[in-house]
């Protein structure tokens, strides 16, 4: 799947993976935010840490009638406030969006699947 846009100059069309990919990018950037899941975890009830390289992984897009949906699953630090961690991810991955892809994201759900202890030297 895809993501269409006309404009005056033309269409534009963006993959679903170079969304995940721009969401994933984002979110790193959030402060308690360890790396992506992987989705697999959910058959075989092991949670994998995700590299950079494989970011989209841990993203699901889905483009429904009423808008674009993302579900992202997480890993945080401990120690930090998951509520806080959560909501600050939502809003970097929905600012980022809407400025590099003019994409008006309607949700983005956040599946925290684990707690990593993050060694600060």
């Amino acid at each position: 799947m895809s993501l269409e846009v006309s404009t005056n100059l033309g269409q534009l069309e963006v993959a679903n993976d170079v969304i995940a990919t721009i969401a994933g990018v984002a979110a790193m950037d959030c402060y308690g935010l360890v790396g992506m899941a992987s989705q697999s975890q959910l058959k075989d009830g092991i949670t994998e840490l995700l590299g950079r390289e494989n970011l989209a992984k841990g993203i699901q897009v889905r483009t429904e009638p009423s808008g674009i949906i993302i579900d992202m699953y997480i890993i945080v630090g401990y120690g930090t406030k998951i509520s806080e961690v959560a909501h600050n991810v939502q809003s970097k991955v929905r600012y980022t969006l809407d400025q590099m892809v003019g994409l008006k994201v309607q949700q983005v759900n956040i599946y925290v699947q684990g707690v990593r202890l993050v060694n600060e030297e």
